[in-house]
């Protein structure tokens, strides 16, 4: 069954449309995944209320030393020079997912095993999308931003994740973090910026993440890569049996 999402104009217009059966709860913060939707937070204690009248228990500062942070100086992502192609990939969760996204051109398709995220990584490895479906839709987006700040509250302090801002409204819900990766991921310690949404169906709750992935100079472009995702990605359900 088909459906389709209006969103109002927060980090971006357009149109999300979603086919999907049975829905989901995975999710990723960049280089971390879990098992619901996605977000982003700071090592520190957050008092974020997604909702009117929801106030979030703050947990302990991890303990551990912070790392020396290095800065990748490479020349920014532009948004201008970013074309655009349709392409289509299966993630399997509780459910078998079709996406169809639009992507950079260039951007190659990778996925771990098994297939639970597709991502799309451009040419210098320094950026990409990371897309998931096939998870059961249970919470609205808020719920699920909600749920992946308290977790990582509780990361190492060495990570060194700063909240930058979070947007919610009826059925959408953003954040934009910066993060050094851990050590054996980022062993020099380049710092991250990451963009996270959680999208709801005509159900009011998240039937698709995305996480669009760079550096803090590639801010604007990574935005402009996950609105072109986000107006036109495509879910389709299938049984895992089927």
């Amino acid at each position: 069954m088909a459906g389709t999402v209006s969103r109002r104009a927060v980090l971006g217009a357009g149109l999300l449309t979603l086919a999907g059966v049975g829905g989901a709860g995975g999710y990723g913060v960049g280089l971390f995944l879990t098992k619901e939707p996605s977000l982003a937070g700071t090592a520190a204690p957050l008092a974020v209320s997604p909702t009117p009248g929801t106030t979030p228990t703050p947990t302990p500062t991890p303990t551990g030393p912070p790392r020396k942070v290095t800065y990748d100086d490479s020349p920014a992502l532009d948004a201008d020079d970013l074309r655009y192609k349709s392409q289509t990939f299966e993630v399997k969760g509780v459910v078998r997912s079709r996406v169809s996204v639009r992507i950079p051109s260039g951007w190659s398709l990778t996925q771990p095993d098994p297939p639970k995220t597709g991502r799309f990584t451009d040419p210098t490895g320094k950026r990409w999308i990371r897309i998931e479906g096939g998870f059961t839709i249970t919470r609205p987006p808020a719920a699920s931003m909600q749920a992946r700040i308290t977790e990582l509250n509780r990361l190492p302090a060495n990570q060194m994740l700063h909240l930058i801002s979070h947007t919610v409204d009826e059925r959408y819900a953003t954040i934009a973090y910066t993060y050094v990766p851990p050590p054996e991921q980022s062993p020099e310690g380049v710092l991250r910026y990451v963009i996270v949404r959680w999208v709801a169906d005509d159900s009011g709750n998240c039937a698709v993440e995305m996480s669009s992935t760079g550096l803090p100079q590639d801010k604007d472009a990574l935005l402009d890569v996950l609105d072109h995702a986000t107006d036109s990605v495509q879910r389709r359900d299938t049984p895992l049996s089927g």
